[in-house]
């Protein structure tokens, strides 16, 4: 009975680390050394883009950007949210109801304990943040919650 509960255990164990739950590597259109990475943008944008940090709530002038226009990464031009899009979430951080589609791509994050959906740039990886279901009803209910460093916005002409 021991050894039939040490082998369950076991399996148990190695089944919880198994290759589902690892992330697998994406290949990006844009590819470029951290060395590169560190040369274009600034230490916070790096922070954030390539190593998924979180810039401070209240801390981007994009949070209270209310000019038409489009989002844009940070690190690769790509467009990915367009300023009808956004609203005032309250959480300090620009927000969205919806993104470009396939302009942004997806991934499960556990760094807080919990999985959260991470967003991330499609063409060239870089972190943008985090969506929740927590958004506005009376659109899609989404609320993709966007560090301003990782954007760069470009008012419609």
């Amino acid at each position: 009975m021991k050894k039939l509960t040490i082998l369950l255990l076991t399996i148990f164990l190695f089944n919880c680390n198994g290759n589902a739950q690892k992330k697998k590597q994406e290949t990006f259109k844009v590819v470029k050394t951290e060395s590169e990475w560190q040369a274009q943008l600034t230490d916070m944008e790096f922070y954030v883009l390539r190593k998924h940090g979180t810039e401070r709530a209240f801390s981007s002038p994009l949070n209270n950007n209310h000019e038409k226009g489009i989002y844009v990464c940070k690190g690769c031009n790509t467009p990915l949210f367009k300023s009808e899009h956004k609203y005032d979430s309250g959480t300090g951080w620009p927000s969205f109801d919806r993104e470009i589609k396939g302009n942004v791509a997806y991934s499960t994050d556990n760094d807080l304990g919990y999985n959260r959906t991470e967003e991330h740039c499609a063409t060239c990886g870089g972190h943008l943040g985090h969506v929740f279901n927590d958004g506005p009803r009376n659109t899609t209910g989404m609320r993709h919650c966007i560090n301003g460093v990782s954007l760069k916005f470009i008012p419609k002409e």
